[in-house]
């Protein structure tokens, strides 16, 4: 159990938790890695927040035949870092955001479970658990995302991955997280407190799986001007559905705008399969994703072709 009595054994296998950098290597034959991302304190945070706790209701429905675990009201922050086996390292590294709604986390839905696949592919999976519920909007997830990508590039030795093939991947708010960061890497939202606030927090690539809050709005096809898109921006690969209650014109007006600025892009859109299905097979055609993620992974550079 953790300090908030929720037990995060589900998170990592075996919880080790640590703070800044006095940590042992994650490698082969050993449970992933659990780290503060701010230690020795989260800032923002004062007394009385809600506890952190499994927030699924017996009302919720299943995916793929199987609950989903909705973690809500984190307040400490962490990465956990899962690591393939080192005869299949390939240097990548994919940073995980999973969604719900900045309400909740789909903890094994868009996190665990992803990890668990990337390393199949030979690439460590970093799974984020930023702060929610985020009453901010939005600035205090931002922050933590940012934190992450650096220290992930402070610890790309040590985790023997390649600095320049970190990418990220979220769902839902994930996804929206993932796009805010891939727009917002030129300067910290918060003020830098150590070396690993100095590196740069540009992902090297971006996937966005059915993306929320993207448009200006349910029925606009523009993008947020919130996001400034530009020659810099990372390349993205984006799924979604066309049935997709959150909205389709969210993956679009976000792929226009990477057109129009020169950013390498691919896009796929199904006609069905609705939202939040994270790679748990179905009869959908959509449920194909993962395996057109890891084409394009090849095809950019960012995964060696034998793997």
């Amino acid at each position: 159990m953790n300090s908030h009595g929720l037990p995060r054994i589900f998170i990592a296998g075996v919880l080790l938790l640590a703070a800044g950098c006095a940590v042992t290597d994650p490698g082969e034959g050993s449970a992933p890695l659990t780290l503060s991302l701010w230690p020795p304190g989260t800032p923002g945070i004062t007394a009385g927040h809600v506890r952190e706790h499994d927030a699924t209701a017996p009302s919720d429905g299943l995916i793929g035949g199987r609950p989903v675990i909705r973690l809500a009201g984190i307040t400490d922050p962490t990465i956990t870092v899962y690591r393939p086996v080192r005869t299949r390292e390939t240097g990548g590294a994919v940073v995980v955001f999973p969604g719900g709604g900045y309400y909740i986390l789909a903890m094994d839905l868009e996190g665990t479970e992803v990890c668990e696949w990337l390393n199949s592919l030979g690439v460590t999976g970093i799974l984020l658990t930023y702060r929610v519920p985020d009453p901010s909007p939005h600035t205090r997830p931002l922050e933590d995302a940012q934190r992450a990508l650096g220290i992930v590039r402070s610890r790309a030795r040590e985790w023997n991955i390649d600095p320049h093939r970190i990418g990220v991947l979220g769902f839902s708010a994930g996804g929206h997280l993932a796009a805010s960061l891939s727009c917002s890497f030129q300067k910290r939202t918060y003020t830098p407190g150590d070396d690993a606030d100095r590196l740069s927090c540009r992902p090297d690539f971006t996937v966005l799986i059915y993306p929320a809050y993207l448009a200006v709005s349910d029925s606009e096809w523009t993008l947020n001007p919130a996001f400034h898109v530009t020659g810099d921006t990372p390349p993205a690969f984006i799924v979604q559905t066309q049935h997709d209650p959150v909205g389709v014109n969210n993956s679009i007006a976000y792929y226009r705008a990477l057109v129009k600025a020169g950013v390498p892009a691919e896009m796929h859109l199904y006609e069905a399969g609705g939202h939040g299905y994270g790679l748990r097979p179905s009869a959908m055609p959509v449920s194909g994703w993962p395996s057109r993620l890891a084409e394009w992974m090849r095809s950019m550079r960012f995964l060696p072709a034998e793997h």
